[in-house]
């Protein structure tokens, strides 16, 4: 069944029929459909476009069709042009000609902008969801771990910090992802339904019954905006994006740190794989798919970018674009989220190796600085002293706090023998990142 055909003289092409067709992809609407339909019916119903017999009987169609999908008892399949020419077909094989008033004061535009948009609104909750685990994840594991380690900057040990600080910066990332999600929620708060094709319809009509009926703050202001805005979807892939970059520097990380050169963590077996020719080797491999992914969304958005840009007002085909690269970035994304909350639950923390690395990284080489410039000592020659100090460790192979005081004395006559107490790494973190280690 065809939702159009009465002005053609001609069938459709069956190559066009199948180009045209969209229903492999929007079948996943099929809640979202059957509920704003509902909620139309509804509407009707009391503006007396319906009886309330026929509005019964269409709500208890619409209904039974949606228990036989969710149970399996109908499949969504054959050879229909998208999910609502589906719904309305098996409609009207199970309550006769009453089905077709169904689409009184609607259009195929109208509730299409609908469907998506609840859609949109229920799964960027579930992202919401995924987030505040991960974010639990990295909380418990940060907490669990509070070791010294290497801060680095260019990929080079820079200054002394803890695992726990280190990790818990992608909680504070993925915070205000959460705001992101939030501040696109609450911009798609609004009904299209009831915008028609693209101008409304001359039926008196409730627009403010369904929105609040479907969830919605208001209905859109206007019309033709109303049938043809993706925003919102544009506003959630953008999160998305942020969201994929974040846990692909994330695994980046993941990656570096379980490499035998750095040997800081170990990744758990089960997100693991291994090589089919060197027995020996454990590959990062979630981490790394969850940074090759990120691609893939950020190709998403640039996608659907495209498809708008050129777009007159109000609907066009082009717009059936929009599902597709919307659905896989928000099932790449939600699969990203619950592999890295896993994978983070699951590491193991090597701290003998981070803080060796800390040993060997003299981290504590600006704090040097520090003290000299407390002594009275002008910044720049006191960077000049530590250079020093540096170098002769090298030669020597120590660490600055193994010097003794008369080695240190020999670089700078200034220095003391409080010059230990303030270069010692826990001291250094009480003073600089307020963090307590744990004895």
């Amino acid at each position: 069944m065809k939702l159009w055909g009465g002005r053609f003289r001609k069938e459709e092409n069956k190559l066009m029929e199948d180009f045209n067709s969209s229903l492999q992809v929007d079948k996943r609407l099929y809640a979202e459909d059957i509920k704003g339909s509902i909620a139309h019916v509804k509407m009707l119903m009391k503006c007396r476009l319906l009886t309330d017999e026929e509005g019964e009987n269409i709500t208890e169609g619409l209904t039974s069709i949606l228990e036989d999908i969710e149970n399996e008892k109908l499949i969504v399949e054959g050879e229909f042009e998208d999910i609502h020419s589906f719904v309305e077909t098996n409609l009207t094989e199970r309550i006769g000609e009453t089905a077709k008033k169904l689409h009184t004061a609607r259009s195929r535009n109208d509730q299409v902008a609908l469907d998506v948009r609840l859609y949109a609104k229920n799964k960027a909750g579930e992202v919401l969801k995924y987030i505040n685990e991960l974010q639990g994840n990295i909380e418990k594991k940060a907490e669990e771990n509070n070791v010294i380690m290497p801060g680095y900057t260019h990929l080079q040990r820079a200054q002394v910090v803890t695992f726990q600080h280190h990790l818990m910066a992608y909680y504070s990332m993925l915070s205000r992802d959460k705001k992101r999600i939030l501040n696109a929620l609450e911009i798609m708060d609004e009904s299209p339904l009831g915008c028609g094709a693209l101008a409304g319809t001359t039926h008196t009509i409730d627009r403010e019954l369904t929105a609040k009926d479907l969830g919605f703050s208001k209905p859109v202001d206007n019309f033709l905006d109303g049938v043809s805005d993706r925003d919102y979807l544009i506003e959630l892939m953008s999160a998305f994006s942020i969201i994929m970059m974040h846990l692909s520097r994330l695994s980046e990380e993941l990656i570096l740190w379980s490499s035998q050169e750095f040997k800081f963590i170990t990744i758990d077996d089960a997100y693991s794989t291994g090589s089919s020719i060197m027995p020996q080797k454990k590959n990062p491999d979630a981490a790394e798919l969850t940074r090759g992914k990120t691609g893939r969304v950020y190709g998403s958005l640039i996608s659907l970018l495209t498809t708008m840009k050129g777009l007159p007002l109000a609907y066009n085909k082009d717009l059936q674009e929009d599902k597709e690269v919307f659905f896989d970035s928000l099932d790449t994304t939600l699969a990203c989220l619950q592999i890295m909350s896993n994978m983070i639950s699951t590491i193991e923390v090597n701290s003998k190796n981070m803080k060796k690395a800390v040993k060997e990284g003299f981290l504590n080489a600006t704090e040097v600085a520090d003290y000299l410039v407390s002594k009275g000592v002008a910044f720049r020659d006191a960077h000049s002293i530590v250079g020093s100090i540096v170098i002769y460790c090298e030669d020597h192979k120590k660490a600055i706090e193994e010097l003794t005081l008369e080695e240190l004395r020999s670089l700078s006559s200034i220095i003391e023998e409080d010059i230990y107490e303030f270069i010692d790494y826990e001291n250094i973190l009480r003073k600089g990142i307020k963090i307590t280690l744990l004895k």
